[in-house]
């Protein structure tokens, strides 16, 4: 038997994501993991939207299709926007700056169907001068719905209109949590 030749440390050390896709009635949905867990949950217009930002996001990693294997994680996130009942409970693999990791970390203790603001964000985590690099740690986060950065406003909503990435898309989301646990109480 042959053997193989050595791994060069280029090799070793390469990212590998793997990805699938699903479709919403509020866009094209890509969930991407890796070896430590959900790297990415990405929403937009179309599949090719989808993976392009997922290139963009994560330009040294070697990203694969694997539709079987990121199935669950799809339909997780496609059950959670039909009907938002749970908030969506994947394993992440936060990567960001310590900072975004502390924002995003928050932001999933916002209970489904409430929102906040960043500047009571920016109190909560420490940094109650942080308001804008709050609202930038949401406008890049990866980890669409999973982390509801659609949860945290703008003190004067007219201002933080388009703010997010895919915000047309997110934001029904807070109006379906409401309506969801309405039926649900009642």
């Amino acid at each position: 038997m042959r053997k193989k030749p050595p791994r060069t440390d280029r090799q070793k050390d390469v990212d590998m994501l793997y990805y699938g896709t699903g479709i919403s009635d509020l866009g094209t949905v890509l969930v991407a993991s890796g070896a430590k867990g959900v790297t990415a949950v990405l929403i937009g217009g179309s599949r090719p939207e989808v993976i392009t930002d997922l290139e963009s996001r994560f330009p040294d990693s070697e990203i694969v299709p694997d539709p079987l294997g990121q199935e669950t994680f799809v339909q997780e996130v496609l059950t959670y926007i039909e009907a938002p009942q749970r908030d969506v409970d994947l394993k992440l693999d936060l990567r960001g700056t310590a900072f975004q990791r502390k924002v995003w970390q928050a932001v999933q203790m916002i209970p489904l169907g409430t929102t906040t603001t960043y500047a009571a964000l920016a109190a909560l985590i420490g940094h109650p001068k942080a308001i804008r690099a709050v609202g930038n740690a949401c406008t890049v986060n990866p980890y669409a719905f999973v982390v509801p950065c659609h949860r945290v406003l703008h003190s004067n909503p007219a201002l933080s209109f388009g703010h997010h990435r895919g915000n047309d898309r997110m934001r029904p989301m807070v109006a379906r949590e409401l309506e969801t646990l309405r039926k649900k109480n009642s």
